[in-house]
């Protein structure tokens, strides 16, 4: 009876797709969560105690290929062994499939469909070689101590933007059916003693900063959340009720975001076993403790979980909450009815790098992988390229000095522009700073499957165009003189560096030093300008970066900001320096004058008590009305854009004290719209950025990002760009209540090219 009850619900409730037996079939259309609760209670009731508890519990570290898996169980032999592999710009560890460039580099290009095209081949490419739960995006660290560590693997220091990249990524990654892992929740903004720092973070910041995004990816139907090491508020994140059961999974009217899908902690991050299942942790990962490489085969869960609920420390009630979630988000996906690929890759092995292959270039390498050769590298090559060629960002352009034409000699200077000898991969987790950086360190890496460098994608075009290069591929001062001195104009590469603190690179514990380039980049540069021939500073960089040394040479006549692009690296900045391509790419945080001026810094000790509050990056050099070198939201293009026309659209009044829900929050309150209109001779596109000014009176930041919209446009063309706010956008957190409440009080917006360049302005009547 059951049997056929099951298989009639299955029925029902299958998304669209075409099944195919082939080893890539199509992707199912994501259910819904009650579509997908429907199918877990009915699977619930054939599960026994046993198996609920091996559900829940990882089978160890390093217990199988991928770095975390559940046991397959017998009862319910559908459910497979689930595969948990890391990160957010690659399958980590497997072969021939794509390096994309950094969620901090696709969100320079401000293009939600970019970002959704991103996430949506990610989630191919982890589904074709095994993986069930991809571990990303990453909404937090947010980023606002800028020499955190982790930074470059989210998208913005903004929780908007953040929000919308976390957003569209969790959406193509579970439309390809794998599922999303949002993380790490919570205030994990630091390496140094991540394990045992408290981030003491005020009720309201909580909610209008760090928990802005996350609840964007709950809007997007994320099926997992990885909660943090850090503690917070004097509790470990995946310890804490307050964190996960009221702010993650509580409703809207106990102040939380309503969560519907399962949380796992990050690895080893849980601290006691029925403890942490009580306080809303759902799935332990991987389920013993780690013990340098091995684990101890320690559980704090699996039989501790059955003797629990035996013994009434835990209820039945909530044992299944916990099932019915992780198997919830199996049924979302719709990885029940896809033929799901063995895993092709193994976490544990080695990796090998082959020997180059002759005729692809210096920079391009071909890897001996263990899985069979599959075709997602091909097919999201263009993907890889557009997300690193739009998210370049242009900051100096003097005297129209690019894009660079009719050259008769170019010198290319700085290890920055070529890969290592020893190849691109031969750093495990990429914790080394050698050669060009096309990504940071750590978990939140992926082996290329090739790295196209600067100098291959430079020399390839100098054949084409008669181009004598002059080259020196290390950061020796008097080589970089000499090349320097031979050319007409001289590109030269510096960069900075970061990742996850389980590695130290040239002292650098995951969290930067300092914002200055590595390896003496700021006398690199000034050794070339002294040549006297014009120079371009192309940057790779993890964040902000300090420039002021670099700008003080007059010879310095470019500055292109390059990120962290990937496997395409190469190409992608050669299409921007020679004129294929014109930049649109915007900063995603501010670049200050000096290192003091964004007040948040690594905190050495055990707590960090957040006393910035709101006021992080733009949000504080506003409010002090600061002098910066590049403020959010700037990029410069080779044309040039005039906005005009503001106007606005209420779709209905709204009061202002009404007690709301949360469909209420999401719901389009208006719509702003401008007119901008390219004033150059080249065709381009220019983000338009929307930001929201609430009355003063409530202490809030001068001017908040609320909308933004590229429009792409031929020269003398106008046209429209529109953004639409929901009453979110325009709310503020009422610690008193408890709840968003748009303030009493003028509502402004402002429309521009930039945090500071905003040149139309409107009052919202609502």
């Amino acid at each position: 009876m059951m049997f056929t009850l099951f298989t009639l619900l299955s029925l029902l409730l299958a998304p669209s797709t075409l099944l195919t037996t082939a080893q890539h079939p199509a992707s199912p259309t994501p259910r819904r969560w009650d579509q997908a609760f429907l199918l877990a209670n009915a699977t619930l009731l054939n599960l026994t105690l046993a198996d609920k508890a091996a559900i829940l519990t990882g089978t160890g570290w390093y217990a199988g290929p991928c770095v975390g898996h559940t046991a397959p169980i017998a009862s319910f032999p559908e459910y497979p062994s689930l595969c948990l592999q890391d990160g957010p710009l690659g399958v980590r560890y497997a072969k021939n499939v794509s390096a994309f460039p950094a969620g901090v580099t696709v969100a320079q290009s401000w293009d939600r469909k970019l970002m959704w095209d991103r996430g949506n081949a990610l989630g191919e490419e982890a589904r074709a070689v095994g993986v069930h739960v991809q571990l990303g995006p990453v909404a937090g660290p947010l980023g606002k101590i800028p020499q955190g560590g982790r930074g470059w693997e989210g998208f913005s220091v903004d929780p908007f933007l953040t929000g919308v990249g976390t957003a569209q990524t969790v959406r193509g990654m579970q439309t390809a059916g794998v599922q999303a892992c949002a993380k790490h929740f919570i205030g994990n903004e630091q390496e140094v003693n991540r394990t045992t720092v408290n981030a003491e973070i005020g009720d309201r910041e909580m909610q209008e900063l760090y928990l802005w995004p996350f609840a964007e990816a709950v809007e997007a139907r994320v099926a997992s959340v990885m909660c943090s090491y850090n503690k917070v508020n004097g509790t470990w994140g995946c310890e804490s009720e307050g964190v996960l059961k009221r702010l993650l999974k509580g409703t809207y009217e106990e102040g939380g975001l309503g969560f519907s899908g399962y949380v796992v902690s990050d690895w080893g991050a849980q601290h006691t076993g029925i403890g942490s299942a009580n306080a809303g942790l759902d799935l332990a990962m991987p389920g013993d403790n780690i013990v340098g490489d091995t684990g101890d085969r320690k559980f704090l869960w699996g039989d501790a979980l059955i003797e629990a609920v035996n013994n009434g420390s835990l209820t039945t009630e909530r044992l299944d909450d916990m099932v019915r979630r992780v198997i919830g988000a199996w049924y979302l996906t719709g990885q029940d009815i896809l033929a799901y690929p063995e895993v092709g890759f193994d976490s544990r092995t080695p990796f090998q790098e082959a020997n180059p292959d002759p005729g692809t270039g210096s920079g391009m390498r071909r890897l001996v992988g263990r899985q069979e050769e599959i075709s997602m590298v091909e097919k999201h090559k263009d993907i890889a390229f557009r997300a690193a060629r739009d998210g370049i960002v242009l900051l100096k352009n003097e005297g129209k000095a690019l894009p660079l034409t009719n050259l008769k000699s170019l010198a290319i200077i700085g290890e920055d522009a070529a890969t290592m000898p020893e190849g691109a991969n031969a750093c495990m987790d990429r914790g080394c700073n050698n050669g060009t950086l096309a990504m940071g360190w750590g978990s939140g890496t992926s082996d290329f499957p090739y790295l196209i460098d600067p100098l291959t994608a430079m020399t390839n075009h100098a054949k084409t165009t008669n181009t004598s290069l002059f080259t020196s591929t290390t950061n020796d001062i008097p080589a970089a003189r000499s090349a320097a001195a031979a050319a007409d104009v001289a590109l030269v590469f510096v960069n900075s560096n970061s990742g996850e603190g389980y590695i130290t690179v040239e002292d650098n514990p995951g969290d930067r030093l300092d914002l200055n380039p590595w390896h003496n980049g700021n006398a690199l540069v000034a050794a070339v300008a002294e040549a006297g021939k014009p120079v371009v500073v192309v940057v790779h960089s993890v964040g902000p970066m300090i420039l002021e040394d670099i700008l003080s040479h007059e010879n310095v006549v470019g500055v292109v900001w390059a990120g962290i692009p990937g496997q395409e690296s190469g190409s992608s900045l050669k299409e921007v320096l020679f004129g294929g391509y014109n930049p649109s790419g915007k900063l995603v945080f501010t670049i200050a004058k000096s290192e003091e001026d964004y007040l948040t810094k690594v905190v050495t000790g055990d707590v960090d008590t957040f006393e910035e509050g709101q006021y992080v990056d733009y949000r504080r050099f506003d409010k002090e009305d600061m002098e910066v070198r590049y403020p959010f939201g700037y990029g410069l293009s080779y044309t040039t854009f005039q906005y005009g026309d503001i106007s606005s659209n209420i779709l209905h009044h709204i009061e202002r004290n009404a007690s709301i829900g949360k469909l209420d929050l999401y719901e389009p309150i208006a719509t702003i719209s401008a007119m901008v209109t390219n004033t150059g001779d080249k065709a381009g596109a220019e983000v338009a950025q929307l930001y929201v000014s609430l009355p003063q009176e409530i202490d809030t930041p001068v001017r908040q990002l609320r909308g933004f919209d590229k429009i792409m446009l031929e020269p003398g063309q106008s046209g429209p760009v529109e953004f639409q706010l929901r009453r979110k956008d325009i709310s503020f957190w009422n610690v008193g209540i408890q709840r968003w409440e748009v303030p009493k009080g003028e509502i402004s917006v402002a429309v521009g090219g930039s945090s500071r360049d905003l040149p139309l302005k409107a009052i919202v009547e609502l």
